[in-house]
């Protein structure tokens, strides 16, 4: 699947539309009157776009009350409409969380699919500004679509949160319990990124129970 959408996403900046041929006095259509047939590249999953903006949140409101479903695409030519069309990460104002997870998983601990799990959360160095973010994210997102982790069904989806303080990216998986599995995915992770820095992995149950307090139960 990786292959394929590398290979999709060249495809889609060539144009490799053949002329017909036309038998004499036949009438035919201009192709300015007539839109063009694409041939869609589906993925392996269907992926929501999410988006918690903080301007909707209210003090002593629950926790997720603020979070939309934006668009869920199914293809790669899908994708790349919506992620050429919508704010990058560094666009984005403090406080914002923008998610995209697998159809039919919401972002939360609460999700059945997310319950008993965690996530791997990289920062992106302030060195390199907010471009770095955007790389991160649009790096993490070709990986997650195009099934390039071993271990890629332990995925629920991925969060960028932008904040003032540290801006952050993670991944968030299935089974926490997984050691194996969890581990692969941060050392891919890692590798997709090129991290050079120590990746944490939070189990959420660990993050509920003890807030600020809690430790990291696997690092690579």
């Amino acid at each position: 699947m990786a292959d394929e959408l590398a290979a999709t996403t060249e495809a889609l900046r060539l144009d490799d539309a053949k002329a017909e041929e036309v038998e004499e006095g036949e009438i035919v259509e201009k192709p300015a009157d007539r839109p063009a047939e694409v041939k869609k590249h589906p993925l392996e999953h269907s992926w929501t776009f999410w988006f918690d903006n903080p301007n909707g949140k209210q003090k002593q409101a629950t926790w997720g009350s603020s979070l939309r479903p934006v668009y869920t695409f199914h293809t790669v030519e899908e994708f790349w409409c919506l992620y050429n069309n919508v704010l990058q990460p560094s666009k984005l104002i403090a406080g914002a969380d923008f998610h995209c997870f697998k159809a039919g998983i919401e972002p939360k601990w609460e999700d059945p699919k997310c319950a008993y799990g965690g996530k791997w959360t990289a920062s992106p160095p302030r060195s390199g500004g907010k471009a770095a973010l955007d790389t991160y994210w649009l790096h993490t997102l070709l990986a997650m679509i195009g099934e390039q982790f071993e271990e890629g069904d332990e995925i629920c989806g991925a969060v960028v949160s932008v904040r003032r303080a540290q801006d952050k990216i993670a991944i968030w998986t299935k089974t926490a319990s997984n050691e194996a599995a969890q581990v692969s995915i941060g050392k891919q992770w890692k590798d997709v990124l090129d991290y050079n820095e120590k990746l944490g992995y939070l189990v959420h149950e660990d993050a509920k129970r003890q807030d600020k307090g809690a430790k990291n139960r696997y690092n690579v």
